[in-house]
């Protein structure tokens, strides 16, 4: 079957199927047991590590279990590398595609946030949503991440472009996976900061470094803290004052109360 049959082909199955709530349950039941069981990394529903390889029997497992090996064939010869990510701290997955100038073959990249998964069933207790499905452990919560990622590469795969907040999009994810959202309520750098250490972007926090005491203002959190400092020599900002920036890690810092 030719290159463009085997699109055709896919885009007719994204399209038309259908999955029973019950067979959505079970597939994913499936997978999870089978990833836990093949992985060398995962230990358990709240794994300590991940690697690059259980993205990878990730993929397969969907591939084969909710799509009959079609995104496989559906590749060709374009490649697809998974990568894990901790730098992402606010979306749990990105899928690329990367075309070659001319008429090159297109590769395709799925990462995953591993500072989002890891600070998840950690040390903030709620209830954990993702794609609008209750999550119950770490595992789970990657399942569905890589779901709503799986369905942006075969969306790029079959139509060149992908978008969850589009009808297509959002209709694939519920026929096949019961996604209810195209969002995640995975536990965020700025949530735990607010949450384990009372501490958001605005405060006044005193940390040391170098063997030095520093006092500043919380500027911005993502893996690290980065604290504005005032300092004659730093960067001048909107306000008027210069400051210098350092990283800090959250629990290094103290929060100043207004009245200390």
């Amino acid at each position: 079957m030719s290159s463009a049959a085997l699109i055709a082909e896919f885009q007719a199955f994204l399209e038309t199927t259908k999955c029973k709530p019950s067979e959505i349950a079970a597939r994913s039941a499936a997978i999870y047991e089978a990833v836990l069981e093949k992985s060398r990394h995962l230990d358990a529903g709240n794994f300590r590590s991940l690697h690059c390889d259980d993205l990878t029997q990730l993929f397969e497992e969907y591939d084969q279990r909710f799509f009959g090996g079609r995104c496989r064939q559906a590749l060709g010869e374009a490649k697809l590398s998974f990568r894990l990510s901790p730098r992402m701290t606010s979306a749990g997955g990105k899928t690329t595609r990367i075309t070659p100038r001319g008429r090159g073959t297109p590769r395709y990249e799925i990462a995953v946030s591993t500072t989002l998964l890891f600070q998840t069933f950690h040390d903030v207790e709620r209830e954990v949503v993702v794609t609008g499905v209750v999550c119950h452990d770490r595992l789970q919560a990657l399942q569905r991440v890589f779901e709503h990622e799986l369905i942006h590469l075969i969306e790029m795969m079959a139509w060149n472009a992908s978008n969850c907040s589009a009808a297509r999009f959002q209709s694939i994810a519920a026929r096949f996976f019961g996604h209810t959202d195209h969002r995640h309520q995975l536990i965020t750098p700025k949530e735990r900061a607010v949450v384990k250490y009372g501490l958001r972007p605005g405060s006044l926090v005193r940390f040391q470094m170098g063997g030095r005491h520093y006092e500043g203002i919380l500027n911005r959190i993502t893996k690290r803290a980065t604290v504005l400092v005032e300092d004659p020599a730093g960067r001048l900002y909107n306000n008027g004052r210069r400051y210098a920036a350092y990283y800090v890690p959250l629990e290094k810092l103290t929060r100043v109360d207004a009245a200390g």
